[in-house]
């Protein structure tokens, strides 16, 4: 693809992942590249732009703004969950395509608008998944494809990090803008991995949370331990927690074999695979990689046709279906069905 042909992104919203990940991605990105910043500062935006080059930068009160400048033909929405309907909406409307970090919106209904909106409008919605372009991951899949484990049994995963008070986002303990919890935040690490890797949706959900600190968790869970069954058979165990070290683990058991990664979600560690294969022990490792960029420039890719989305909205959409039965589960203390319709 051409450099005058990359598609030119605008990011939106300028906080820890923005300033570490995706804005530094696009300097190693072929297919994509980046025109313009918006920040709710309007003065953080302009540094930003300079520092990382984009020709244009925006406060909030600029968006739209932003919209009509006909070099952004897709943003990157990397604000909290709460925020991404209107955003994307707006974006939609502007005829701009979409790639949103995930959890895809705070509630069910939520999400539900942003592909609405995408479909009305004929732009393309990708969810921020970048673990779908992560080498060590992409290996557990090719095996459980090519059927190297055999029939998948069950599934053990886990994502926490410490939430520290006065270091920790706090917004991540605001309902209205986070949706939920460490369910929010990185449980859906586990569940959108395995959905992935097992090519199928669960259709019962059990769960079990807690909050230890009531004062400082009045309104999301601390806590969540959660199981989701699928209709081959398979089970999936997964946990995650506000309340632990920086932590991940994803261990599959097959008929035929093993495999697990650990960590497996933090972006800033190596990868430790290893495994079983018929009888044949695997162990590998692989080095930390920069998991935004190839995230981007698929997306760019698809924009210009060269590729589908993976994933795409619908499948955002349908982890914040699952997240809520999920929590209603929590609640209830009860098997609750999951119902994608």
């Amino acid at each position: 693809m051409a450099a005058q042909k990359r598609v030119g992104f605008a990011v939106i919203g300028l906080g820890s992942i923005a300033q570490s990940s995706v804005l530094p991605a696009f300097a190693r990105c072929k297919k994509a590249k980046l025109v313009a910043l918006v920040s709710r500062d309007q003065k953080k935006a302009a540094r930003l732009a300079r520092t990382f080059k984009a020709p244009a930068s925006y406060g909030q009160e600029e968006y739209e703004a932003c919209l009509r400048n006909p070099d952004v033909e897709a943003v990157y929405i990397a604000t909290p969950q709460g925020e991404h309907k209107r955003l994307a909406v707006l974006a939609a409307r502007a005829g701009k395509h979409v790639l949103c970090e995930k959890p895809l919106a705070a509630t069910v209904e939520q999400s539900a608008a942003i592909v609405l909106a995408c479909n009305a409008n004929g732009v393309l919605l990708m969810t921020a998944y970048r673990k779908y372009y992560e080498p060590s991951i992409v290996f557990l899949k090719n095996l459980i494809r090519n059927g190297d484990l055999g029939q998948i049994d069950t599934v053990h995963t886990a994502f926490s990090e410490l939430h520290v008070p006065g270091k920790s986002l706090d917004w991540l303990l605001d309902a209205k803008l986070a949706g939920g919890g460490p369910l929010m935040d990185l449980g859906i690490y586990c569940v959108n991995t395995t959905r992935w890797l097992l090519d199928e949706d669960p259709v019962t959900v059990r769960a079990a949370s807690w909050r230890y600190d009531k004062l400082r968790f009045r309104e999301v869970e601390q806590g969540i331990a959660f199981q989701m069954t699928f209709p081959s058979g398979a089970v999936m165990q997964g946990s995650t927690s506000y309340a632990a070290a920086m932590s991940s683990f994803l261990f599959v058991q097959g008929s035929a074999g093993w495999a697990s990664i650990a960590p497996v979600f933090d972006f800033n560690e190596a990868r430790e695979f290893a495994g079983s294969v018929k009888g044949r022990r695997i162990s590998r490792k692989f080095k930390v990689t920069d998991e935004f960029a190839p995230e981007i420039d698929a997306f760019a890719s698809a924009i210009r046709g060269g590729r589908e989305i993976e994933p795409d909205g619908v499948q955002g959409h349908r982890d914040m279906i699952i997240l809520r039965a999920i929590y209603d589960a929590a609640k209830s203390g009860q098997s609750v069905p999951v119902r994608y319709q």
